[in-house]
């Protein structure tokens, strides 16, 4: 996106050559990858939600979303051939619903303004001389830029070129960078029995709720469904609550959520059903005949309730209602959706560039899932993504427009 943004702007008059170095054999293997179930480019709900969606990073990204809003968006995708809908969820997607032809359709177009691709180019910084050096197949290459675009991913999912090893690069330049860590993750339990994880890892909690208070008093509470691993837990509703509890294993060790297995259900409802005559029949049976508790959710009872609180009317209806699950761990961070982390934003001026002279006065910008922000899934990822390009590629014409410099090269590095 920083490259169309710049490459667009190009006249005869004021000709910019446009290069972009991937790590990679392609093109745009994460972003494939996001289109895997389906291409959830943006969300079609209103400015003010959309932008609380980034939490902490919100006021800084506000102003990059005003500038390239979710109708610019869907705009752009348009003007490349490629119809969009609104599903039920409010969610945006292409309306074939694939990664593929939308990516092919905009590398034309890239190509068709100049733009030039270089792949198996891997980003190592700078030599002595302010020049940009990349690994390839052929030895090392030293690229001398008037400008570069810095947009080097996260950490999640490396095979795919995003490893976070720009880190080590940029702290050595000055530049402050927050640690990464998973975002939109599965975590691991205090520990399943191998009897729960053998039988039920991978399947699914569906229509329960998630209570969760950390120790600074931020509350989160909502319904859904997600799913149970081998260690652990992961799915939509955990990846929802996912920043808050990770951040508070990393303060305190540990997070506990409550889990309602029967949200449709009053507490006094259920107790109610509880304590009904059973007669002969089994707890198991009487659960699934009463409350229809059964699979999963039963296991979970008698995963986590002893003896004596399965056996008591009082104590098994409130867990039903507010179950602790606790969790230790996140998960890895190369198996996280997104990660959280990356560069300051005390760093960067409001066109995203470094204001350290991290390239020999060169400016360098930078975008992406490289900067200190997360969100939640739901198209609010991929849209941060590209609005923070857009900021830099304007950011790039803003710099040159003042410097009056003619000619000048841009790399765009991934």
């Amino acid at each position: 996106m920083a490259a169309e943004t710049i490459s667009s702007a190009t006249t005869a008059s004021s000709a910019i050559e446009v290069s972009v170095y991937d790590a990679m054999p392609s093109i745009g293997r994460k972003f494939l990858l996001a289109g895997k179930g389906g291409l959830n480019l943006t969300h079609s709900e209103s400015f003010a939600p959309f932008i609380n969606r980034y939490g902490k990073a919100s006021a800084h990204l506000e102003p990059m979303l005003a500038a390239f809003d979710t109708q610019h968006l869907r705009n752009w995708v348009h003007g490349l051939g490629i119809n969009t809908f609104v599903g039920s969820s409010g969610r945006v997607f292409p309306k074939d619903m694939k990664a593929a032809p939308l990516l092919r359709a905009w590398l034309q177009r890239l190509r068709t303004t100049g733009v030039r691709f270089f792949m198996r180019h891997r980003w190592l910084g700078w030599d002595d001389d302010g020049r940009l050096t990349f690994d390839t197949a052929q030895g090392q290459v030293h690229v001398r830029a008037d400008a570069v675009v810095l947009a080097l991913g996260g950490g999640s999912w490396a095979r795919l070129g995003s490893d976070g090893a720009w880190v080590s690069l940029l702290v050595a330049r000055g530049v402050d960078v927050a640690p990464l860590a998973p975002s939109n993750c599965g975590f691991d339990v205090l520990g399943w029995t191998p009897h729960f994880s053998s039988q039920f890892a991978g399947q699914p909690f569906k229509s329960v709720a998630i209570d969760f208070t950390d120790s600074q008093g931020q509350v989160f509470s909502r319904k859904g469904e997600f799913v149970a691993t081998a260690t652990g837990v992961e799915g939509s509703l955990i990846y929802a609550a996912s920043s808050l509890l990770r951040d508070e294993i990393a303060k305190n060790g540990k997070a506990t959520f409550m889990l309602d297995l029967l949200p449709g259900k009053t507490p006094d409802q259920v107790l109610a059903e509880v304590r009904h005559p059973r007669g002969s029949r089994s707890l198991s049976s009487h659960l699934k005949s009463r409350l229809k508790i059964e699979g999963i959710k039963a296991a979970l009872l008698y995963e986590l309730l002893d003896r004596q609180a399965l056996n008591d009317p009082n104590q098994l209806a409130g867990a039903i209602k507010s179950l602790p699950v606790t969790l230790v761990m996140p998960r890895p961070i190369d198996e996280a959706i997104s990660s959280a982390g990356g560069v300051r934003f005390k760093n960067l001026d409001e066109h995203l560039r470094l204001m350290q002279d991290a390239s020999h006065n060169c400016p360098v910008f930078c975008a992406g899932e490289m900067l200190d922000w997360e969100a939640p899934t739901g198209g609010y990822l991929l849209t941060a993504c590209f609005f923070s390009g857009n900021t830099a590629g304007r950011g790039v014409l803003d710099h040159f427009g003042t410097q009056q410099k003619s000619q000048p090269t841009i790399e765009v590095t991934f």
